[in-house]
């Protein structure tokens, strides 16, 4: 296995003992940006306190429509450049995390009053070509009738395309990359915020606060990101001395999460008659995902729900195009999630670029800020490094770019595909029921050993909460990927909150009250 430059940060392991006094860089936000830029940033040698006044991946990360794509609608409004990074970032993250990262073949009816057969026929012939594909199949125009996918479109529609793209589990891949962070060193400080900071000295004096027990901590940095998405306007006005020049806008998504109503594990691109699309997309085992909508959002982040147009909005996109007939009755859950993209004066929130800006600003006595814009979860890699680079002349020392040839933890396949890989893992772990084991696979990878180190037989692996998540599971989660409550396990740390009743939930609720009663306040450096 590849491993980064370097042996990581001197001083960062005081982390796992409490707060550290002083780092190299401080990264405010606990979404996909800031961890992969905490990631990137203590591989090159810094070390690196990543701050997040929630959970990780609380915020947008665990709500996209956790594909890894493209953008092929971008090609609409000429976005080459980010399409082409998406697509180049795609085959990187295939090979970076096999166990998080998936292909997704895709089906596209042509609806003729919407866009014309050419059109789409020369967008995909440039999404197959804008970049290299190494493991994914071109395009291809076909008769829907004939295809068993096809089967699921209404018949009415005769003409389509199939293409490929990637699906991943959002959350997860946030988890991987904050615990590839503290593998090399970054203190990771979840239910921890940022509240301000003063320039002095070419440094920043930093204050946090722990949100769960109150304590207030200082300390100093050299550099700032501010990586806090749709909170990125509220971090900055505690950043004194730091003006912004670029400014952000705020464009809710919302999705719906119904069973799965068509056979197969493919999925659907449907154009809607806004010109806008609608991703149909299978979600975990037996469930389906319809999303996303984007409209303009004044309110809170942190408050944001689906209304009930965006629901009739979904639901009649699907309706209208793929056999079925869903309903309100229909949902069994749904998710709103806003994005923060740059504001490039476009008056139609589907047509603001989805492209991001790294805006790199300096205090009178030169202590630097970089402020994180826009972005999408495909290119956050590529985001991390560009943001490295821009602080170049902060650290001049540190390590050169490495991301593009290390796994994410979990990942490291030696050489073997998913398939191999899933097949052996089913051999060793006979004891448990197979899906139980898939889905520990699913959510760890090869980082799923370590798990089941000590266990030989299904009751070693502890309490049963339900939907195959057992204690020894439920420990590591703990300990390694700061979870601190039942909500950090069903809804990020995995998806079993669909799975689980309520008197299981209220089960795994009380087991983390225990171990609160028990030991205090969870120690949230432990695990780094």
């Amino acid at each position: 296995m590849i491993t980064p430059p370097g042996n990581g940060p001197p001083g960062a392991a005081a982390c796992a003992g409490g707060m550290p006094a002083r780092v190299d860089l401080l990264v405010i936000g606990g979404g996909i940006n800031g961890a992969g830029i905490a990631r990137d940033a203590a591989g090159r040698g810094l070390s690196v306190l990543l701050c997040e006044k929630d959970d990780l991946a609380q915020g947008t990360s665990s709500r996209s429509s956790r594909l890894v794509h493209g953008g092929l609608r971008y090609l609409e409004y000429g976005e080459l450049r980010l399409v082409r990074e998406a697509l180049q970032e795609r085959e990187v993250l295939l090979a970076m995390a096999p166990h998080l990262v998936h292909p997704l073949r895709f089906v596209l009816p042509h609806v003729a009053q919407m866009r014309p057969f050419w059109m789409l026929r020369a967008g995909l012939f440039l999404y197959d070509h804008l970049a290299r594909r190494r493991s994914l199949a071109a395009s291809q125009a076909v008769c829907l009738q004939e295809i068993p996918e096809g089967q699921t479109v209404r018949p009415h529609l005769r003409r389509g395309f199939v293409y490929a793209d990637c699906r991943t589990d959002d959350a997860r891949l946030v988890i991987a990359n904050a615990r590839g962070a503290a593998d090399l060193g970054a203190c990771i400080r979840t239910r921890t915020a940022f509240t301000g900071a003063k320039a002095g000295d070419g440094r920043w004096e930093v204050s946090l606060l722990d949100t769960r027990s109150g304590a207030r901590h200082t300390l100093q940095a050299r550099a700032l990101v501010n990586a806090a998405g749709p909170w990125v306007d509220q971090v900055a006005p505690d950043m004194a001395g730091i003006t912004r020049a670029r400014h952000v806008r705020l464009i809710k998504g919302s999705h719906l999460l119904v069973r799965k109503f068509w056979q197969g594990e493919h999925a659907y691109l449907l154009q809607n008659t806004d010109r806008r699309v609608v991703f149909v997309t299978p979600y975990e085992d037996g469930f389906a995902m319809i999303g996303t909508t984007d409209i303009a959002w004044q309110g809170r982040a942190d408050s944001v729900q689906i209304s009930p147009e965006e629901t009739r909005y979904l639901l009649d996109a699907v309706n209208r195009q793929l056999r079925c007939a869903l309903g309100p009755e229909d949902i069994l859950g749904s998710f709103a999630g806003v994005r923060c993209l740059v504001d490039d004066q476009q008056e139609n929130p589907s047509a603001l670029t989805r492209d991001y800006v790294l805006e790199l600003n300096t205090a009178a006595d030169g202590a630097a800020a970089l402020s994180v814009l826009g972005g999408k979860i495909t290119t956050y890699r590529r985001l991390a490094e560009h943001a490295l680079d821009r602080l170049g002349p902060v650290f001049p020392d540190m390590g050169a770019a490495w991301t593009h040839r290390v796994p994410l933890p979990g990942g490291d396949y030696a050489g073997m595909d998913d398939a191999a890989q899933q097949s052996r893992w089913l051999a060793e772990t006979a004891y448990l029921p197979a899906a139980h084991a898939l889905g520990l696979w699913h959510r760890h990878g090869t980082l799923a050993r370590r798990i089941v180190a000590q266990v030989q037989d299904l009751p070693g692996m502890g309490r049963h909460f339900g939907g195959g998540l057992y204690d020894c599971e439920l420990r590591y989660l703990q300990e390694n990927e700061w979870a601190q409550t039942a909500e950090d396990v069903l809804w990020r740390r995995s998806k079993l909150g669909l799975l689980l009743s309520p008197d299981q939930v209220a089960g795994l609720e009380q087991a983390f009250a225990g171990a609160e009663n028990a030991n205090g306040t969870p120690d949230r450096g432990a695990a780094a």
